[in-house]
């Protein structure tokens, strides 16, 4: 069940390590004990059911939330998250769902948000050669970055997103359903990108509902159910493991189908 993957060699030391962290809202448990760590170049992908935790977990790591308990250590050292603003100065950045972007300002506008090279006076030629030098670290499609968010398809805009948290040179990505709503060639356009962040020896935590773009792309699978881990897997695990899993129910609709095709099989 355990995954021992080129990207995850257990001799390096991880990135990120989580050890014990819960989280209660008031007598609610949303977490407890979780264990997780995420090494250099390796991509673990966090599935779950709605309610296991995985969003509660992302806004502990991204600062929003506080763990009520459990350790969180980055690059070895205990670390303290009073808001996301000391994520983002560790080095951990997130990309949200709902990504986040102005549609009415253009790519560079829209990668340096909030982080504009001067507070007086935009250097609009330094943004513009930066931004073409992150998209083109991602080997991106996108055709001008003049072009307004809004006439940009959604893998364009993923792109985008992941591009402005590449700015301040994180250690660690966290995607939250990067490829939700996507057609089949902007999705492979994303799996892509997350390739490519992984070959630039960052830390990619990635949440989806989607076991097929989660098999193309990632090392671990890090399962979670009702705010506890509940195994971890390699990308080459089974439909019925990952389900019973995710479900905590081995008699579902994907081990029945198996368990029909075993049985064809064996009569055939």
């Amino acid at each position: 069940m355990t995954a021992t993957s080129p990207h995850s060699a257990t001799d390096r030391q991880p990135i990120l390590s989580l050890k014990g962290i819960s989280k209660n809202f008031g007598a609610v448990s949303a977490l407890t004990d979780i264990e997780l760590d995420v090494h250099p170049g390796e991509v673990v992908a966090l599935v779950g059911d709605n309610g296991a935790g995985k969003s509660t977990l992302i806004k502990v790591l991204s600062g929003v939330h506080a763990p009520t308990s459990g350790t969180i250590h980055f690059e070895g050292k205990p670390v303290t998250m009073h808001g996301p603003s000391d994520a983002l100065h560790l080095g951990i950045a997130t990309v949200f769902q709902d990504l986040a972007l102005c549609e009415n300002l253009d790519v560079v506008a829209n990668i340096f948000l909030g982080q504009e090279r001067s507070p007086w006076h935009l250097d609009e030629v330094a943004m513009e050669v930066r931004s073409w030098e992150l998209l083109n670290e991602l080997a991106a499609r996108i055709p001008s970055v003049r072009e307004p968010i809004a006439s940009l398809s959604g893998g364009q805009r993923q792109t985008v997103a992941i591009a402005r948290s590449l700015l301040l040179n994180p250690k660690i990505i966290m995607l939250d359903e990067p490829t939700a709503a996507l057609g089949v060639a902007q999705t492979a356009e994303v799996l892509n990108l997350v390739e490519r962040v992984r070959d630039k020896g960052l830390g990619v935590i990635m949440i989806s509902h989607n076991m097929e773009d989660v098999r193309a792309v990632a090392d671990r699978i890090v399962v979670l159910r009702l705010g506890r881990n509940n195994g971890v897997f390699s990308p080459q695990s089974s439909n019925e493991e990952l389900v019973g899993a995710i479900t905590g129910a081995t008699d579902n609709a994907v081990t029945r189908r198996a368990s029909k095709r075993a049985a064809a099989g064996a009569t055939a």
